[in-house]
């Protein structure tokens, strides 16, 4: 009874972790990442967002930096609200894996590191916004999130182990090419982040050159700064076009890196394994590959429509866990 009440509530944590961070990506692309100019309130209001007009000019002399916009003030509150309420789904796991510790089937070191992450991730939510959306802030916020859905993914996983449904390595060198897909793959979502919160998305308007260039001029000195400060605010970005084609460029090269090497790697699991689960998972790594090219590509073409760029974060997020999930199914001797 302890361990399906446990996996409930990891399935239960996974989908809302997914939702969050999904809700991260629109509240940034919207511009509502300060949509509250304090945490955790928003104008000093924990529940709720000034509306009223009494409310909206008490709120504004307060902060007058800041003025109110009720729209996105909500949107962050909301975001906010799911956030919290997955901090008390990682707590819950984390108390039940530790009054069935004595359980042998029982995880306990994987819930206690996700109570631990949770607890930091909260903190970056709060930096995200005392700083002002500092960029490096804002990347390690997503990263963050990411980690998080992994690491649950992987302690559901675990879930099946002493059933027998994960597959049998059949090479050793599948693990080490599974492993650098996934690392890849992670060091493209952090320049994905470092892209975002720079605002740097749209620093190549066309595709595939940039600004009408192969090799525009370029600064990365600038563009890959990590720390400039405290006391300034980094809404709508604060770097020269040079910096930002940068960055933007070198997202580009990331993709094509990643596009090639996973590519590579799912025609290997498809083509020439004999295991019906690791064909499965190179074709899911492909589709899903295929789709978030595409996804990056129509950002640029059509200018950074709202939904394409969510739904690029969220493609990302799932290309994630399919990585994750082949590096567990050629390890299922892991334990968490």
């Amino acid at each position: 009874m302890q361990t399906t009440t446990f996996y409930r509530v990891a399935w239960a944590a996974l989908a809302l972790t997914f939702v969050v961070v999904i809700l991260g990506a629109y509240v940034r692309l919207s511009d509502a990442g300060l949509g509250c100019p304090d945490w955790p309130g928003c104008y000093g209001q924990l529940l709720d967002v000034p509306d009223q007009a009494a409310q909206i000019a008490e709120a504004n002399s307060a902060y007058p930096h800041r003025p109110v916009e009720p729209a996105k003030a909500w949107k962050e509150m909301i975001h906010r609200y799911c956030a919290g309420t997955l901090g008390l789904l990682i707590l819950a796991l984390a108390v039940l894996a530790w009054r069935g510790r004595r359980q042998t089937d029982q995880p306990v070191t994987l819930p206690l590191v996700l109570l631990g992450l949770i607890i930091f991730q909260s903190m970056l939510g709060m930096w995200t916004v005392t700083w002002q959306l500092k960029p490096v802030v804002v990347m390690a916020h997503l990263l963050g999130g990411l980690t998080t859905l992994s690491l649950l993914v992987w302690l559901l996983l675990g879930q099946h182990n002493n059933r027998k449904l994960l597959v049998t390595v059949e090479s050793r060198a599948l693990r080490s090419y599974a492993l650098l897909g996934l690392a890849l793959l992670v060091g493209q979502i952090a320049l994905g982040g470092w892209t975002s919160a720079n605002y740097a998305a749209l620093a190549c308007p066309d595709f595939p050159t940039c600004q009408s260039q192969w090799w525009p001029p370029l600064d990365f000195r600038e563009a890959f700064t990590p720390w400039r400060g405290l006391g300034r605010s980094y809404e709508g970005g604060v770097l020269a076009n040079d910096a930002r084609v940068t960055i933007h460029i070198m997202h580009r090269i990331g993709a094509l890196i990643v596009a090639l090497y996973l590519g590579w790697l799912s025609w290997r699991l498809v083509a020439t394994t004999r295991n019906r689960t690791l064909q499965l998972a190179g074709g899911a790594i492909a589709v899903l590959l295929i789709v978030q090219l595409g996804l990056g590509i129509a950002n640029v073409m059509l200018h950074l429509p709202l939904p394409v760029a969510v739904a690029h974060t969220g493609g990302a997020a799932l290309l994630l866990l399919s990585l994750v999930t082949l590096n567990h199914l050629l390890r299922p001797e892991a334990t968490v």
